[in-house]
């Protein structure tokens, strides 16, 4: 046996089929591409999605309501209740609020609400909320980081 006489098994090649040979080659005319439209002519079609100038489902999607954020931004939120049981004149950072146990984890940075009350004068060096804020400064206190 030389490599000169080795071939193929019988069925193992099978031909191309040649398209827009006429009717009796199997696929004349329209080459299998029905009949009109953009999907029967030549050249490119239309990139995946494209639904014909109407809002692709992937743009539309967003737009729902009930869909998550795609980089959604997280803070350690506390608020100026949970700030009362500090002594007078502490510097409120999200390290000192660890230290003091009242945040446990830390989710990002920190950022001071304005549920409850506080009675203690307080220097905060975090973005605080318009209402967190007037009640920080009616306490006597300050707000030094505004974000």
């Amino acid at each position: 046996m030389n490599l000169s006489e080795l071939s193929p098994k019988d069925g193992a090649k099978k031909r191309r089929r040649r398209v827009g040979r006429g009717i009796a080659a199997g696929q004349g005319a329209s080459c299998g591409f029905g009949m009109r439209g953009q999907k029967s002519r030549s050249g490119t079609g239309t990139k995946a999605g494209f639904e014909g100038g109407q809002m692709p489902l992937y743009r539309r999607l967003p737009k729902l309501k009930h869909f998550p954020l795609y980089n959604p931004k997280h803070f350690t939120v506390v608020n100026v209740g949970k700030l009362a049981g500090l002594a007078p004149n502490t510097v409120v950072t999200l390290e000192s609020l660890m230290e003091a146990g009242i945040v446990t984890s830390n989710d990002g940075p920190l950022k001071v609400l304005g549920n409850g009350e506080l009675a203690v004068a307080l220097t905060v060096h975090a973005p605080c909320s318009k209402a967190a804020q007037a009640k920080i400064e009616a306490a006597g206190g300050s707000v030094v980081a505004q974000g």
